[in-house]
């Protein structure tokens, strides 16, 4: 590391700390010809490997701005997309890989997403997994009831006017 100051090319570390999110560590260092001090911050990259072979930094902003197009019209907050980005950054870098494929942030998407807003989940899942027909939309539904409903219980019938 070189000194910002007198450009000499080496530094000591004074003191080092993780980042309020983890992300990133501070450092602190002290230069050794010149005796003054500066701090660097360190990250780890994430990188994305596109369907195309080209590689790209991760971004949180292209996941809020791909699902933003999902949930138009549907009460989501811009709170609500920056924390399901941080959820799938988080679950990506817990492969612990430094690269990672397209189509894998796409999956990473989906889990998140359907907890937050189940429309929001068919509008984005129709776009990424390429839905041809109403039967892709239709099984797609018939899993998210499946999954709400209770093992062992009947689906309960809508109401029904009595004649009196």
């Amino acid at each position: 590391m070189h000194c910002p100051f007198c450009r000499h090319t080496d530094s000591r570390v004074i003191d080092s700390r993780a980042n309020d999110d983890g992300t990133a560590i501070r450092r602190r260092r002290q230069c050794p010809e010149c005796g003054r001090r500066f701090t660097t911050v360190e990250n780890a990259s994430l990188t994305i490997i596109k369907r195309s072979g080209a590689t790209e930094p991760f971004s949180r902003d292209k996941i809020v701005s791909g699902v933003r197009r999902a949930c138009q019209g549907r009460p989501v907050s811009e709170d609500d997309l920056a924390l399901l980005a941080q959820r799938v950054e988080e679950a990506l870098r817990q492969q612990g890989q430094a690269e990672v494929e397209a189509h894998e942030i796409g999956l990473a998407i989906l889990g998140p997403l359907r907890e937050l807003d189940e429309v929001a989940y068919l509008r984005f899942a129709s776009v990424y997994q390429a839905f041809d027909s109403l039967e892709d939309f239709e099984s797609a539904i018939a899993v998210l009831r499946a999954e709400r409903e209770p093992v062992g219980t009947e689906p309960v019938p809508s109401k029904t006017r009595s004649k009196t």
